[in-house]
C-alpha cells in the first residue's frame, strides 16, 4: 500500500490537501504477457500500484451527480443577499451508497478551487482563505459539540478549554476572518428531532443561518422519513417545519434499468468504469457485457457498484485472471443490503430479458 499520509476533511490541513491534490497517475496498461516478464519485485511494486489506482481512480460524473451539482451551483450562485437577509440551503437526501457525500464534497470542493484561484489564498485581511467548511454529524451531536466540530475544522486553539456560547462566537468569528461561503454538513440523519439535543442542534442550525454568509450544504439518510421536512410539527418540533421552508431538497436516485432511457444510463456507467481499469484482459464490453448481473449485485446503487469491481479487480490481479467475469464477481461479497437483494433481482432481470428477446411466446 502506498505512503503519503493520512488525513480527514473534517479539518482545513486535510480538506485543503484533498483540494490541491493533482490528478492521480494512472499505471501503465500492461499486456499479460509484459506482466509475466516483469521481476517479483516489480511485479509487486506494479500490482500495488494498480489496487491504488482502482481504489482512487476518480468520481465518475453520473447523470445524478451532474443533475445536483446543477442545482447545487444554481442555490449557491443565487445567494447573494445581503448579511440582514436569510440564506436559502440545500440538502441532499438519499438512501445510503448513491453517492450523496461524494456529490457534496465534490462540489464543495471545485467552488474551493474557484474562489481561491480568483482571490487568492489569502483575505486583505491576511487570513488564510478557507471558502468551505466542512463537518460530519455524529449519533450523539449535541449544540457543544456541533460547535466545537466546526472550530476544529479552522483548528482554533480554544477549543478544548471553551463552553458552548464562545464555541459558537469561535465558529462565527472564523467563517467571517476566513471569508466562508460553503459550509458542508454530512450525516444530518443523526439528528433526532423526538430528542431535546436534537431540537437544540437544528435551533442552532437556523441561528448559524441567520449569522454566517454562508450556503449550507447538508446530506444525510432518509430525512423526509425522519420528518425533518415536516409541515404542521407543533411545539418544540416546530423549529423542523420552519427549518424545512428555508431548505431545498435534492433526491439522488438509484440507477435503474426498467426502460431504455434509464438502462443506457447505467450501460454509461459501466463504460466509463470500463474504461478506468488497468488489467491486462480487459476490453470493450468486459462489463457491459454483464449489465444485468452488475445491476442485480449492486441493486443500481453506486457505491455497491463501485466497491464490487475495486474488490473484484483486487481479486483478478492477484489470481492472474486480469478480467472481471461472473464467477470471478459471484466470489466476491459485498454489503448485506445487495448481497440480500441481488437473487431476487437476478431472477426479475433474467425473466425480463427472455421475455424482450424476438419469438419468445406469451401467454395471456
Amino acid at each position: 500500500m502506498s505512503g503519503g499520509g493520512l488525513y480527514t476533511l473534517s479539518r482545513k490541513e486535510g480538506w485543503r490537501r484533498w483540494a490541491d491534490a493533482t490528478a492521480r497517475a494512472r499505471p501503465e496498461s500492461l499486456t499479460a504477457r509484459q506482466i509475466g516478464r516483469l521481476g517479483a519485485d516489480a511485479k509487486a511494486d506494479y500490482d500495488d500500484a494498480r489496487h491504488d489506482w482502482h481504489a482512487n481512480f476518480g468520481t465518475i460524473k453520473t447523470p445524478q451527480l451532474a443533475a445536483i451539482h446543477d442545482e447545487l451551483d444554481q442555490i449557491v450562485a443565487t445567494n447573494r443577499q445581503d448579511p440582514d437577509r436569510v440564506r436559502g440551503a440545500a440538502v441532499i437526501d438519499a438512501l445510503p451508497g448513491l453517492g450523496k457525500t461524494t456529490i457534496a464534497n465534490t462540489f464543495a470542493r471545485d467552488f474551493d478551487r474557484t474562489q481561491r484561484r480568483r482571490h487568492g489564498d489569502l483575505t486583505d485581511e491576511g487570513h488564510e482563505r478557507l471558502p468551505v467548511f466542512r463537518v460530519g454529524l455524529t449519533s450523539r451531536t449535541t449544540l457543544r459539540t456541533l460547535n466545537r466540530m466546526i472550530c476544529e475544522f479552522y483548528g482554533h486553539p480554544g477549543t478544548d478549554r471553551a463552553n458552548s456560547a464562545q464555541l459558537a462566537s469561535f465558529a462565527v468569528d472564523c467563517v467571517l476572518s476566513c471569508h466562508t461561503r460553503i459550509g458542508v454538513i454530512d450525516d444530518l440523519h443523526f439528528i433526532d428531532p423526538n430528542r431535546r439535543d436534537g431540537i437544540e442542534v437544528s435551533n442552532h442550525l437556523k441561528w448559524l443561518s441567520n449569522e454566517l454568509p454562508v450556503t449550507f450544504i447538508y446530506a444525510g439518510v432518509g430525512l423526509a422519513e425522519r420528518r425533518l421536512f415536516a409541515e404542521g410539527l407543533t411545539g418544540d418540533n416546530a423549529v423542523m417545519a420552519q427549518t424545512a421552508r428555508r431548505w431545498t431538497r435534492l433526491e439522488l436516485p438509484p440507477f435503474a434499468v426498467g426502460d431504455n432511457a434509464s438502462r443506457r444510463q447505467w450501460r454509461s456507467l459501466l463504460k466509463a468504469t470500463e474504461r478506468q481499469l488497468v488489467l491486462a484482459k480487459v476490453h470493450p464490453g468486459m462489463l457491459t457485457d454483464l449489465d444485468d448481473y452488475l445491476f442485480a449485485r449492486s441493486s443500481g446503487h453506486i457505491g455497491s457498484f463501485i466497491t464490487l469491481v475495486t474488490r473484484g479487480c483486487y481479486k483478478a490481479i492477484r489470481t492472474g485472471t486480469e478480467q472481471l467475469t461472473e464467477p470471478l464477481l459471484d466470489s466476491v461479497r459485498i454489503d448485506e443490503a445487495s448481497e440480500a437483494a441481488r437473487h431476487r433481482l437476478h431472477a426479475g432481470l433474467t425473466a425480463a430479458r427472455r421475455s424482450r428477446r424476438p419469438g419468445t411466446a406469451t401467454t395471456s
